[in-house]
């Protein structure tokens, strides 16, 4: 162990406030174990559009009370200097929390540190879901809003979400902003802290239901539906809405019906993850179902299951993307329909045919809660936004509220809603979509696939002609840069290449369009054969 390295872990351990991370820190010392301090001091989480998020545990490559601390106390450099003040004259800042393990420590330690650094720090009472966070934002007038969440990742992880007072995500240049405020940081045990913050009632939560509870029109309300809330905290906030609303009572998945941060029903907390829906497609089976219905832990995000004859399936993130869009649009809603440029370019038939507006951002919600005139938007990792005047977030609250008027007003006319996505499939083609998702040890495979699609790339997959290469690094149709590479192919076929931006992992994600001129069954072969097709051939181009 170098001199260097052993100097900095024993400063990082003297400044520690948590007695767990410290003595998970000292016994490494103790053992003298260099390959796993090296792991924890070679560089640090770095803050972004996402916060921060990693794996628990000592060290600035950890999440962990002294990194939470330098990131609160940054932040309120930032508002200090940038931030809406209220009628207090300064700024304000309300902090949540789900229920992952120290989620609650975070939360109080970002208030403590807040209030003494001058930020006026509400703190909601009790873990709520993510959604609740962002609403509160605007409800209270507050400058910022921090979320303690890692939403579906792993039981060992924790994350720190930042909003401004618009309710949507920080984007550049606030991000690079905050992150320089947070290096200046110095140590966090000589940092202030106040306990003067204030913690907030049930009030705020009660005016988020309100503000779900009125979406709904007078609609049809029968609709069976299971819910599985996947072990964390969109349970109480949703099955009161529901109730409130007129829906019957949700068939909850008991074993996943409780906040639990160790998750042990799944593997990942993740709905899209394999395995992680089966509890609660085996219940919608017992109860006859109408509807599968699924937050991730910190409920901003929402899956769909739906009935196939005898047995259950889910919806791909897009499908439930154009129903909702659908539904919206039937309903008269006028404004700005938005998409990642990920996410199906179907959205862009869908409010055509309306004469509404479509416009795309890059992968993350925080884009897509810029645009000013936003009325729905949808990315394709199951975010969904149906009320933006709530939040300028993804909502897996206020998007199963609709999720379950709309097929309640389907079963009231004797149909379903795969039966409502066969009638926009007719209409605009079908829309197939599909990944080539690779997880590599070595990063330079993935940067080699990205150089052979820049200065080679196919002239043909699966018999399509590639008629386009736009490299999304100089700025797609204003946007902008960021690393990856859309290919457009012939018959509205693309593909958008990047590497993920939380995961080691090269992300493809393929879109084929079939007008339907015979079944809908014929269209459906005929766009998975395609989607075959393009992902052999694009995996042997890339030699992946």
């Amino acid at each position: 162990m170098t001199d260097d390295l052993l100097t900095r872990a024993q400063d990082w351990l003297s400044q520690d406030p948590d007695p767990v991370t410290r003595d998970e820190l000292q016994a490494l010392i103790d053992a003298g174990d260099t390959d796993a301090l090296q792991d924890r001091f070679s560089q640090r989480l770095q803050f972004g559009t996402a916060g921060l998020r990693g794996a628990l545990g000592a060290g600035p490559n950890r999440m962990n009370r002294v990194i939470v601390a330098q990131a609160a106390a940054g932040l309120a450099a930032y508002l200090l200097e940038h931030g809406t003040r209220g009628d207090t004259g300064r700024p304000s800042v309300v902090v949540g929390y789900d229920a992952r393990h120290n989620s609650d420590v975070f939360a109080r330690d970002t208030a403590e540190i807040m209030e003494a650094a001058g930020v006026h720090a509400f703190l909601l009472p009790t873990h709520l879901p993510t959604p609740v966070l962002a609403f509160a934002i605007r409800h209270l007038g507050c400058s910022a809003g921090v979320m303690v969440t890692a939403s579906h990742n792993p039981p060992e992880d924790n994350g720190y979400k930042v909003y401004l007072d618009d309710s949507s995500q920080i984007v550049p240049p606030a991000d690079a902003d905050i992150s320089a405020a947070i290096d200046a940081v110095g140590r966090v045990d000589q940092m202030p802290r106040s306990d003067a913050y204030e913690v907030l009632g049930d009030d705020v939560a009660r005016a988020y239901v309100d503000a779900v509870v009125a979406l709904p029109g007078d609609g049809p309300r029968d609709v069976v539906a299971v819910y599985t809330p996947m072990h964390g905290v969109g349970r109480d906030t949703l099955v009161e809405a529901v109730a409130r609303i007129g829906f019957p009572p949700l068939h909850v998945v008991r074993e996943q019906g409780d906040p639990d941060p160790d998750f042990p029903t799944v593997a990942f907390p993740n709905p899209e993850e394999p395995g992680a829906m089966d509890l609660a497609l085996k219940l919608a089976s017992e109860v006859a179902a109408d509807v599968i219905v699924a937050n991730d832990p910190d409920a901003d995000r929402c899956a769909v299951g739906v009935r196939e004859g005898e047995s259950y399936r889910m919806l791909t993130g897009d499908q439930v993307g154009v129903l909702l869009a659908d539904f919206l649009l039937r309903r008269g809603v006028e404004g700005t329909y938005g998409s990642s440029i990920v996410s199906s370019d179907l959205l862009g038939r869908q409010a055509a045919a309306f004469g509404q507006p479509w416009e795309q951002t890059l992968t993350g919600f925080k884009w897509l809660g810029k645009i000013p005139t936003l009325v729905f938007g949808y990315e394709e990792a199951l975010g969904y936004s149906v009320a933006p005047d709530i939040a300028r977030d993804k909502d897996g609250v206020s998007a199963i509220v609709t999720v379950l008027e709309m097929a309640a007003e389907l079963k009231a006319e004797g149909r379903s809603l795969l039966d409502r996505l066969d009638d926009i499939y007719r209409e605009h083609g079908l829309h197939g979509t599909g990944q080539l998702s690779v997880r590599v040890d070595d990063l330079s495979i993935i940067a080699r696939a990205m150089d052979v699609l820049r200065t080679s790339p196919p002239t043909e997959l699966a018999g399509l002609a590639v008629t386009s290469v736009d490299d999304l690094a100089s700025g797609y149709h204003g946007l902008p840069p960021t690393d990856g590479i859309r290919l457009g192919l012939d018959g509205g076929a693309r593909i958008i290449a990047r590497p993920s931006g939380t995961e080691p992992k090269l992300k493809c994600y393929i879109e084929v369009v079939i007008e339907v001129t015979d079944s809908i069954e014929v269209a459906r072969h005929a766009a998975d054969e395609q989607l075959a097709g393009i992902k052999a051939d694009l995996a042997e181009t890339l030699g992946l």
